[in-house]
């Protein structure tokens, strides 16, 4: 559960089901765990040029959700599965594709503009973004993505420039391997016709709900082909996203051109559309605070970025969003639904913090008290802790 910029940007990053090949571990030559961290970390951080299918699914043990039916939705993002078509040159060059059912949605970044287009609501989000990850004069609309792309990576989530690729969930989750981590590797395997090492990450504090993070690693190339999340005392993965199929060669460049459809509704972070409606910009951010760090992160949102009018006191199930996102929410109506439908599980707590409302799930545990949600794969008394105790992202 993120700001609605956030989920627009990461949404057409998320793919399908995938099963774990079950053949013989495949032979390759021994690498201790720090040999596969510098591996990927290091020389290899950024891919070589590839195409390829990535598929992902989420498993969080959430009640029955409203389906809207595009892959960014609310409903998408946080169950099921989901198939990406992959074309990567480089970082700045690269295009995401999810098909369905008489639809597609793709997010393409050609240099210095990314797109996102859905078509089946024939809608265009255009980006201007900085040529390097610095900030560069531009006028608002471009001063105000780069400010919201800074507080989203303060909080966690990955930027339009960082698709969320087996590389980049493999990236982020090895910045924050330490002395709070245990690492090891189990026996090989092949993902995607590749035969890969398999690194497993650990967390000591007792606290996080997160069992491991199994990463696969081509045995060639040290490209992660495969990330795992498991829930602590969990068989099967709470979110997994890798690929099904992978070819080392460069993609055309025509996949990363885009031209907006005739009759297209286009609008560009930070600006107002042809109604006078402001776009997602920094602003969906406001507020927003951290806790703790590595394995023991709190996210901190106001609730009003879920639930318009909310207080963070009453019981969610009563504070049932409206249909439109006119009342101050950035989410969507379906999604201010889905939001409902989730928070309408959780259940009253309260201690020396305070009071509020808590939604379970197998790796997620979110707290809702005093106009503020806090988020985080950790246990409830680290939330309870967080409250009152968070810093400012930004």
């Amino acid at each position: 559960m993120v700001p609605a910029a956030a989920v627009v940007v990461t949404g057409a990053a998320i793919a399908a089901n995938l099963v774990p090949s079950a053949d013989a571990a495949p032979v390759l030559p021994a690498k201790t765990p720090a040999q596969l961290i510098a591996d990927v970390a290091g020389t290899h951080k950024v891919p070589p040029p590839l195409t390829g299918t990535v598929v992902e699914t989420t498993s969080l043990g959430l009640p029955q959700l409203p389906q809207a039916g595009s892959p960014t939705s609310l409903s998408s993002l946080l169950t099921g599965s989901h198939t990406v078509k992959v074309y990567w040159q480089d970082a700045k060059h690269f295009r995401l594709a999810v098909p369905q059912s008489l639809s597609e949605t793709d997010i393409i970044r050609n240099g210095t503009t990314g797109w996102l287009w859905e078509s089946n609501s024939n809608t265009v989000t255009k980006f201007n973004l900085s040529p390097d990850n610095s900030k560069k004069p531009g006028g608002a609309a471009a001063e105000a993505r780069s400010k919201a792309e800074a507080k989203a990576k303060a909080a966690g989530m990955p930027q339009l420039s960082e698709p969320l690729t087996p590389q980049q969930a493999a990236n982020e989750v090895l910045q924050k391997v330490g002395k709070t981590t245990l690492v090891s590797t189990q026996s090989n395997v092949d993902v995607a016709g590749q035969a890969a090492y398999q690194l497993v990450l650990a967390p000591k504090d007792a606290r996080s709900t997160i069992g491991s993070v199994r990463i696969a690693i081509d045995g060639k190339t040290a490209v992660p082909l495969r990330l795992q999340v498991f829930a602590k005392g969990g068989t099967t993965p709470a979110f997994q996203v890798g690929y099904t199929s992978i070819s080392y060669t460069a993609p055309s460049s025509a996949n990363f051109n885009f031209t907006p459809p005739a009759g297209a509704k286009v609008t560009t972070p930070g600006a107002k559309d042809a109604q006078g409606t402001a776009s997602p910009s920094a602003s969906d951010m406001a507020g927003a605070g951290t806790y703790g760090s590595g394995w023991l992160a709190v996210a901190e949102l106001p609730s009003s970025s879920l639930l318009p009018g909310s207080s963070g006191t009453g019981s969610p199930a009563s504070q049932a969003p409206s249909s439109s996102s006119a009342n101050g929410s950035p989410l969507s109506g379906s999604s201010q639904e889905i939001i409902s439908a989730i928070l309408g599980s959780a259940k009253p707590v309260s201690g020396s913090w305070g009071s509020g409302q808590l939604l379970h799930t197998s790796l997620l545990n979110v707290l809702i008290t005093g106009g503020k949600i806090y988020v985080g794969a950790v246990n409830p008394s680290v939330l309870y802790a967080a409250v009152g105790h968070t810093t400012a992202v930004g």
